[in-house]
């Protein structure tokens, strides 16, 4: 199909990636909610456009500022120059229009690692580079006063994070309230590396020379410990979802701990861990009862999800070790 509106064909022949009088071949691409995502077929090559959108596509009502497309495409900068290759290549930017391109990365080469552990494919190695890498590009910006006023974005993660998933929730569970409210106290007021915000499955391909992370635009200069806990959330899930790739699950969920504390040095790790452990059973809690409930849970699944997260909140545990056991708990068997 052509450009699906005239400001998106502008956008090219402007950034000079399409020869005048010619649009590409636009195809719409699925899977996220905050953006319209298309893979453009244009003058021999690939590459791929990315708009943000005021209103998010879910049920609850879910707005945030478009001004996130920018500080996605300044995290793709920042972090390849830390880790090249391990993030999509910037080619073109329009910040007035909530625009970018960026490079091209092909299925046939680049597994998405949501659909690789919900088929049962899990391998803890996979949860270990992602770990390293992670933890890397917190590293490698911790404390930095030029990152720290380039990301100063508390506004947006506000809109993006911290409402729909800790404070949402927090409604949702009034008796949880003061717990879940203080997490989220915590989480923004701490301001430590650069973090990219939506470290999820869904949001890693898995390529030939390893994890690359996609959708930054939940990008903040803030608390390490939001990246951490929000990737491992994840992987909790869907250990009660894929119950056969349940002990490959738990191992994964290990060995990123382990790779993404080797590298912190900012602050004793065990602070890390303390703020991730807080954060962990919130954010589970949150794809429940938030406002992005995790699609692919049915209702017994949520049920547990629940309750355990509920009493994980409660327990206050300071280990992430300590708050896996709890979380990955299944009822007895009448």
């Amino acid at each position: 199909m052509n450009a699906p509106e005239p400001l998106l064909a502008d956008f090219l022949r402007r950034m000079r990636l399409a020869p005048p009088g010619e649009e590409g071949c636009w195809i719409p691409l699925s899977g996220g909610v905050s953006s319209d995502i298309w893979r453009v077929d244009i003058a021999g090559r690939s590459l791929c456009v990315k708009r943000a959108l005021a209103r998010l596509k879910v049920a609850a009502e879910w707005t945030a500022p478009i001004e996130r497309n920018a500080y996605e495409w300044a995290y793709l900068e920042v972090a390849n120059e830390i880790a090249p290759g391990h993030v999509p290549q910037p080619i073109a930017q329009d910040p007035e229009h909530g625009l970018f391109a960026m490079a091209w990365l092909a299925p046939d080469r680049h597994r998405l690692w949501k659909a690789e552990l919900l088929s049962g494919q899990v391998n803890s190695s996979d949860a270990a580079a992602v770990g390293d890498l992670v933890g890397r590009i917190h590293a490698a910006t911790a404390d930095d006063p030029r990152l720290r006023a380039i990301f100063a974005t508390d506004a947006n993660f506000h809109a993006i994070r911290i409402e729909p998933y800790l404070l949402a929730t927090a409604r949702a569970h009034p008796d949880l309230a003061d717990h879940i409210g203080a997490v989220a106290s915590t989480t923004a007021a701490t301001k430590r590396v650069l973090v990219h915000g939506d470290v999820s499955p869904k949001n890693i391909l898995l390529g030939p020379d390893g994890p690359i992370l996609l959708d930054a635009e939940c990008a903040w200069f803030g608390d390490p410990a939001f990246d951490l806990a929000f990737c491992l959330n994840h992987l909790i899930a869907k250990a009660h979802v894929v119950s056969s790739a349940c002990a490959e699950l738990s191992r994964s969920f290990d060995v990123l701990v382990e790779t993404y504390l080797r590298q912190v040095s900012w602050e004793p790790p065990s602070e890390v861990e303390r703020r991730a452990a807080q954060l962990l059973p919130c954010l589970l809690l949150a794809r429940v009862d938030g406002k992005s409930p995790l699609e692919y849970l049915n209702d017994k699944q949520r049920g547990i999800l629940r309750t355990n997260a509920r009493h994980g909140i409660i327990e206050e545990r300071t280990t992430l070790c300590d708050v896996k056991r709890l979380l990955l708990e299944r009822p007895v068997q009448s």
